[in-house]
Formats: C-alpha cells, sequence, structure tokens
C-alpha cells in the first residue's frame, strides 16, 4: 500500500483555513481519492478533551510552556489514533492546524525558546510531516474581525455528508481574546516559516474571495502532490 499524502493548512483566527480545509477534502472526494479531515487541536477523542481544556477562555493562568506540553500531547494521541492510520491505508489527509501552529502560537508569540519545541516534535511527530502546508494569509485586524462575526453568525452547512461537523463555542477561545499584537506576531510566524521552508508551505491571500482561495489551494495541491499521486 503506496503512503497517502498529509496536508495541513495554517494561519491566524479569522483566516479562512477551516472552511479551505473543508472545500479541499471535499474537492479531493469528488475526485475520486480517499480522505481524512481532522483539526488540531483535537483529532481524537483524547484531544478533542485536551482541546476542550485549552480553548476554555475561563481556564487557569498558565504558561506557554504549559500549553506547549498539552498540545503536545494531543498532538500524540492524535497521530497515533488518526492521522498515521490514515496516511499508512493509503489516504490524503487533511489537517487544520498542525505542529506549525505550536511553533508559531507557543514559540514565535509566546516566547518558548525554540530548543524545547523542537525537541517536543521530534519526540512526539518524528517522521510524521506535512507534505504540504497551506499558509492562508490574512492582516490581522481583518481576520479578528471576520472572527468576532463567526460567533454571531449561524454555522454554515457541511459541504459533504464525508465531511465532519465540528462542534463551535459560541465564546471567543483564549487565543481569539488576545490582543492584536499578539496575532500580528502569528501572522509574521506563519509568513517566517514559509519563507524559510518554500519546499513545503505555500503562501495563499486569504483576502481573496473564498472560491478564489479555494482555486489557488486546489492549484498547490494539484502541482506539488497530485501528479506525483497520480
Amino acid at each position: 500500500m503506496t503512503a497517502g499524502w498529509f496536508i495541513t493548512f495554517e494561519g491566524g483566527e479569522g483566516s479562512g483555513k477551516s472552511t479551505q480545509a473543508k472545500r479541499l477534502a471535499e474537492r479531493l472526494i469528488s475526485a475520486g481519492h480517499d480522505v481524512t479531515v481532522t483539526r488540531e487541536p483535537g483529532g481524537s477523542p483524547f484531544a478533542e478533551r485536551l482541546r476542550t481544556l485549552i480553548l476554555d477562555p475561563h481556564i487557569e493562568k498558565h504558561s506557554p510552556l504549559a500549553e506547549a506540553l498539552l498540545f503536545a500531547s494531543a498532538r500524540a494521541d492524535h497521530l497515533e489514533h488518526v492521522i498515521r492510520p490514515a496516511l499508512n491505508s493509503g489516504r490524503f489527509v487533511v489537517c487544520d492546524r498542525f505542529s506549525d501552529s505550536t511553533r508559531v502560537y507557543q514559540g514565535y508569540a509566546g516566547r518558548v525558546e525554540p530548543r524545547l519545541l523542537e525537541a517536543l516534535e521530534l519526540i512526539v511527530v518524528q517522521n510524521t510531516k506535512p507534505d504540504l502546508t497551506i499558509v492562508v494569509d490574512i492582516p490581522a485586524e481583518i481576520g479578528l474581525a471576520r472572527a468576532a462575526l463567526r460567533l454571531t453568525a449561524p454555522p454554515p452547512a457541511a459541504p459533504s455528508e464525508k465531511i465532519p461537523k465540528q462542534p463551535r463555542s459560541l465564546l471567543a477561545d483564549r487565543f481569539e481574546a488576545r490582543d492584536l499584537e499578539f496575532h500580528k506576531k502569528l501572522r509574521e510566524g506563519f509568513l517566517e516559516i514559509a519563507r524559510l521552508e518554500p519546499q513545503r508551505c505555500v503562501v495563499v491571500d486569504g483576502q481573496k474571495s473564498a472560491d478564489d482561495v479555494a482555486l489557488a489551494v486546489w492549484d498547490a495541491v494539484e502541482a506539488r502532490l497530485l501528479t506525483e499521486a497520480g
């Protein structure tokens, strides 16, 4: 069995990456590919319970390092029970956030030492690294405005029964509630990763229409993965 392809979506709050991850999964399914769509933090039952804790806006104050360790625990379970089995069976895995988010949120913005995050990634992620990472880029001010609007708007219908709906909180989570400077740092961090790893990362303009962003995403997947996948 040929190993599958691992695609991750990254970006700041309100960038539209979650919508684009679902749209890509739907298009891959329509093209005849087997797809697992998932998210972080979460994706497996244990990791989803940790997600509730991590994003709780009322949780007691704790350090970015403690936060990074919680993400690592969730990621370890997610990889073991969802991502690796799907890849080993030859499926595409489309994941809304992965280890780059830890590098940016807890590292670049939270100032956890890079060597500590690198050690965690070596232990947890090992060789299960994304084949392609789509960074949906948007100015922090626009992303936060979108995120605020999302709290009052009804959730969109799922594009397919094959794409699982994800529960949504009615409150801004701990990260959405951070100040503008924090979110500007997040944007800088994702763009820096993309600059340093152009062989893996593609930046798309999240200010364009959802259809235009989806087309840019598909072009990247088609150029970098589908030709080889056959």
